[in-house]
């Protein structure tokens, strides 16, 4: 029986993706190949930066609209990454 998984995938532009499979290398290489998902067909390469295991399916699947329903920041808090939209200056410190 295999292990079902909750993915997040960045994307070239910066934007995340989130996913389930119960098979990661092969998923992770269709999204590679431009025959994962619509979405990230147009924003390659991904990378990987996210994994989570789930019992089954359905737990992979509410887990996974769990996240989806996330905020920006809440989701890349739970990457590890802080990110910035393109042409926004980051606040100074004032000394």
């Amino acid at each position: 029986m295999k292990t079902w998984s909750v993915y997040i995938l960045r994307c070239s532009d910066g934007t995340l993706y989130t996913g389930i499979t119960n098979d990661l290398e092969k998923r992770i290489e269709s999204h590679s190949n431009g025959q994962g998902s619509k979405y990230t067909r147009s924003r390659l390469p991904v990378e990987l930066v996210y994994l989570e295991q789930a019992g089954n399916r359905g737990e992979a699947t509410r887990r996974e609209l769990e996240i989806k329903d996330l905020s920006r920041g809440d989701k890349m808090k739970m990457v590890g990454t802080t990110w910035h939209p393109p042409g926004l200056k980051r606040p100074q410190k004032h000394v």
